[in-house]
């Protein structure tokens, strides 16, 4: 007794898993450079209100830092401190939430691990 396959299954699926190969390797492809694209953009936060201003580039590494004088209080550096971290915490989140929506119009709806 021979088991009957859906149709679309079976008999022509090599011709059909070559075009997925084609299909993924064009979409990795794409990735690729949309990653090189958004590794070289930069992005700029600030925290309290403008007076710590952080840009970062696509690969998360800070490129400048800008205190405005009156931030610095040799009494208060603890605000200070506060004041970087959230601007950078603030610039890494761009930077993701950027990456993962320009990713996501590549591959769609589908779920892929590590994107």
């Amino acid at each position: 007794m021979k088991a009957r396959l859906p149709a679309g299954y079976g008999g022509g699926g090599m011709g059909n898993m070559q075009q997925m190969l084609r299909q993924a390797q064009k979409m990795q492809e794409a990735m690729a450079e949309k990653q090189a694209e958004l590794e070289e953009k930069e992005y700029t936060t600030t925290a309290g209100g403008g007076v710590v201003e952080v840009t970062i580039n696509g690969k998360k590494e800070i490129t400048s830092l800008n205190l405005k004088p009156e931030i610095v209080d040799p009494d208060d550096v603890e605000m200070l401190q506060d004041l970087v971290m959230a601007a950078v915490n603030e610039a890494i989140r761009t930077v993701e939430d950027t990456s993962s929506a320009e990713m996501s119009k590549i591959t769609g709806s589908m779920n892929m691990p590590g994107l």
